[in-house]
């Protein structure tokens, strides 16, 4: 028969263990417009997620800049979050982007906020990082 202790401690071990788990590959990295011009790293099947200050009723849209390294991938489309004024159109709020980590290597992530029909445009905000993915 096992003690009370034996048990208390399997117990906190395979908590720990389980906690441990949910840290790993299947997690996610989450950025901001702080994280703006940094490095940052994660590992393979990790997924990347951007949310940035945007207003989808003025036209505007973030947008990644297309890349040549096949390191993350984009999942889905970009999602819309109103902010403090829930329920008022024309207000803003965020966008979020997801990107999953597909293969090891680095690569630059650029998203421009723009008008995507106003090609010749300037890009009222630019947002990158470098990511590396072990």
């Amino acid at each position: 028969m096992l003690s009370r202790e034996r048990v208390s401690v399997a117990m906190v071990a395979f908590a720990i263990l389980v906690l441990a788990a949910g840290c790993g590959s299947a997690g996610q990295v989450e950025l901001t417009e702080a994280d703006d011009g940094s490095q940052i790293e994660m590992g393979k099947g990790q997924t990347l997620v951007v949310t940035l200050g945007s207003n989808p009723s003025t036209g505007y849209r973030w947008e990644r800049v297309p890349s040549e390294a096949g390191v993350l991938q984009q999942s889905g489309e970009a999602e819309f979050e109103q902010g403090d004024r829930k329920g008022l159109v024309g207000a803003s709020g965020h966008e979020m982007l997801r990107f999953k980590a597909i293969e090891t290597g680095a690569t630059k992530l650029e998203l421009v906020y723009h008008r995507p029909w106003e090609q010749e445009a300037k890009p009222e905000g630019v947002f990158s990082v470098t990511v590396v993915v072990r």
